[in-house]
């Protein structure tokens, strides 16, 4: 049996390989493309474009992951049956449930990958993407902290505590200084509203200003705020909760819940961060049931096409099991776990069906 794990281990990992080379390199494409249209844009040359689709890469790797490993699972269990190959292996007393065994033992190593891409590389490759982007294009420099979005913008460091899904700001923040670097103000503004043309409506600002020999606070019920600011950039800058590692949503669903304020959307994101590397296994086993199927060289095309729609379909599910989640206030765990039930329980129900065949 080691002998057959480590020839399996050798064909999947290699037509895994090929998959993820051919994908990546596609969705690399994809995104030089999207980044051509912003070529030129204040400091934004070919070479910070070639930059920012390589710090992507990490992300589309972690993402890819389950989808890559059940094509290529598929391929060369398509290609083992086209060679008799896997006949001889069953008809030697290898049952369905030792190999899914074998694939599960096989995968933990694409599952340990997908859990450092996801937790150590790709979310720092990302958010540091975004920054380049950013900086480059409109040569704001900007961070996300527990204390929320910090930009500078010229010779102010604006905070912004928390961004609503209409782009409406809350606890905005406004360190202004003078060609001196000298603090000249600070205003605090309960909410931000957008105009247009860069202009925002602060709303219940309170203003303190530093002058030669004395301070001067005063209230406003609104005014008007001119900034580079704008609700495409400030969504740019945020960091999305499926970019940021499993610690971090930790960290920050726990400050959300201390202030009182939903964290449901973190929740649901640190818990499939937490079983996605789980999926990996899940989409080798479901590979196995194919491999059954009667195998002529023309149906290992066939085969790969349906792993790939199978991928697109695990893809989607992720997304519209968040969305609900979200939407009816399911269970975090539930909304995150309930696409890889779904794939593993039709996984184990084809491979029932063929055993009573």
């Amino acid at each position: 049996m080691r002998t057959l794990r480590r020839y399996l281990a050798t064909e999947i990992t290699a037509a895994t390989a090929l998959v993820f080379a051919a994908l990546v390199m596609l969705f690399a494409f994809f995104d030089l493309v999207e980044q051509v249209k912003d070529l030129g844009r204040g400091a934004y040359n070919m070479r910070r474009v070639l930059t920012y689709v390589l710090l992507l890469v990490p992300d589309h790797i972690y993402w890819l992951f389950p989808v890559a490993a059940l094509i290529g699972t598929l391929f060369a269990l398509a290609q083992l049956a086209a060679g008799s190959e896997y006949t001889v292996m069953r008809t030697s007393g290898v049952s369905t449930a030792r190999f899914a065994a074998t694939l599960a033992s096989i995968g933990l190593l694409f599952a340990v990958l997908t859990f450092v891409f996801g937790e150590f590389i790709a979310p720092p490759a990302q958010q540091l993407a975004q920054r380049l982007r950013s900086q480059a294009i409109t040569g704001l420099v900007a961070q996300e902290f527990r204390s929320g979005l910090w930009i500078k913008d010229d010779k102010s460091f604006i905070n912004v505590i928390q961004v609503q899904p209409d782009t409406t700001l809350k606890g905005v923040r406004i360190y202004e200084f003078d060609g001196e670097n000298r603090l000249r103000s600070i205003s605090f503004a309960q909410r931000g509203i957008y105009q247009s043309n860069r202009r925002w409506l602060l709303q219940e600002v309170s203003q303190t200003r530093f002058e030669a020999m004395a301070t001067s606070v005063r209230q406003i019920a609104e005014m008007e705020w001119q900034s580079v600011l704008e609700p495409d950039l400030i969504n740019v800058l945020l960091v999305k909760p499926e970019q940021m590692s499993t610690w971090n949503l930790y960290s920050y669903s726990q400050h959300l819940k201390e202030n009182h304020q939903k964290a449901l959307r973190y929740e649901i994101a640190l818990w499939s961060k937490l079983f996605y590397p789980l999926a990996v296994l899940v989409m080798m086993v479901l590979a196995l049931p194919f491999a059954h199927l009667q195998s002529r060289q023309a149906g290992v095309g066939a085969k790969i096409f349906a792993g790939i729609m199978l991928g697109i379909l695990f893809f989607f599910l992720n997304r519209l099991f968040s969305h609900l989640g979200l939407l009816y206030d399911w269970p975090p765990l539930a909304s995150a776990v309930m696409p890889t039930v779904i794939f593993l329980s039709g996984a184990m129900g084809m491979m029932w069906w063929q055993e009573r065949r």
